[in-house]
């Protein structure tokens, strides 16, 4: 099982995200539960790039550190950039 810690974003959008990827070490995710509603969470990129590179990352369950808060999580989907070796966005469902 693998932890990271996550940081709720409150700006949100296209500028919002480009600023974080380009002017910090985070990336944008989203969390998803199953009513609906989401949460908008950074990420540690090099933290992050490191643990997906373990086969169980994509398989297991994840879990979020987010305000002291621990929620179990799965990849839904990842997407990364063209050519350069990031990850521009994860989203993530609740287990």
């Amino acid at each position: 099982m693998f932890t990271i810690n996550a940081i709720e974003r409150k700006d949100i959008g296209k500028g919002a995200s480009r600023r974080l990827r380009n002017k910090t070490n985070y990336f944008p995710a989203v969390v998803y539960d199953n009513y609906g509603n989401n949460i908008n969470i950074s990420l540690d990129h090099n933290f992050t790039m490191n643990l997906q590179k373990n086969n169980g990352f994509y398989k297991e369950t994840i879990i979020l550190v987010l305000n002291g808060n621990e929620i179990k999580v799965k990849v839904k989907e990842i997407q990364r950039h063209a050519f350069k070796p990031k990850i521009n966005h994860i989203d993530f469902v609740i287990v």
